[in-house]
């Protein structure tokens, strides 16, 4: 029996679970999703990434047919019927089917989907050694025109990113915002150390308000660490003493390579291990 995948209040077969091709999700990337985890059965974060989905949907004007707390069930129901516990949770939100016009008020009934699955990590040997990363030429989305914030199923932006990082034998790219200044990852926040602080790109630069850059950077300040979100250049993941990226799936991978110029050591530094280290406690403790 294969994974079941819930669709608008019913359990589908993987091989049945379908939507209609007049669904503006299809037709125009219209719609909404996040991207979480699961620990041994328990979800991480489960509020803030629920609270999160509905911000974007409300952020494009898009109403989810069922409360907060029945998205909350509906996920952790869908995660008990596939039996899984350690999963990557994957909740999208669809405007719905409409016609071919760009008009939403043509479309009706939005469709809920939760797919859950088998993690798929970056490798363990990239946590042990770092990622290379390079600077895409693709510009992040202008916080005006698509605001990074709203997590929304249009990721073109983020995927040429990732299609430069691919060709250039990379698995992440870094992008920088309209002004030249460094945002975010394909699919990662971006932290670096400088003199034992920790520096990251503040929310204005146009990033997405990662749950995982927030679970870091509360860890980080409990530790002792300053932690300061600031304007940021790619000067300052070149002369970093460490950098690393968080994220759901990634949660926290150290970066020992950017543009082809050597990070600190070449090897990821005490604090990226540290701080990997504390978020994979916070991960028990919270459970």
């Amino acid at each position: 029996m294969g994974p079941k995948v819930y669709i608008s209040g019913k359990l589908f077969d993987k091989s049945d679970a379908k939507i209609s091709v007049f669904d503006h999700g299809l037709l125009y990337g219209d719609g909404v999703f996040e991207g979480i985890r699961s620990y041994s059965g328990w979800v991480f974060r489960l509020k803030a990434h629920v609270d999160r989905l509905y911000e974007s949907a409300q952020a494009i004007h898009l109403q989810i047919p069922m409360s907060r707390e029945e998205m909350a069930r509906a996920i952790r129901e869908t995660l008990d019927v596939n039996k899984l516990s350690d999963a990557y949770i994957r909740v999208v939100v669809t405007r719905g089917a409409g016609s071919l016009g760009l008009d939403p008020r043509k479309t009706t009934d939005p469709q809920v989907i939760i797919i859950t699955d088998h993690i798929s990590l970056y490798p363990e040997e990239l946590y042990e050694h770092g990622l290379k990363v390079i600077t895409a030429g693709t510009t992040r989305n202008h916080p005006n025109a698509v605001n990074p914030r709203i997590k929304s199923l249009n990721y073109l932006n983020n995927i040429l990113g990732k299609i430069e990082a691919t060709q250039a034998g990379c698995l992440e790219a870094l992008m920088l915002n309209a002004q030249g200044e460094i945002a975010e990852c394909t699919g990662d926040n971006i932290f670096v150390v400088q003199r034992g602080q920790i520096h990251t790109p503040p929310i204005d630069a146009g990033i997405l308000e990662g749950i995982t850059r927030g679970a870091v950077i509360e860890l980080a300040r409990a530790a002792g660490y300053a932690v300061i979100e600031r304007t940021m250049h790619r000067l300052d993941v070149y002369t970093a003493e460490e950098c690393f990226l968080t994220g759901t799936a990634a949660e926290l991978i150290p970066v020992v390579e950017c543009d082809g110029r050597i990070i600190g050591t070449g090897r990821p530094g005490p604090m990226t291990r540290e701080l990997r280290q504390r978020f994979q406690a916070l991960v028990r403790e919270e459970r």
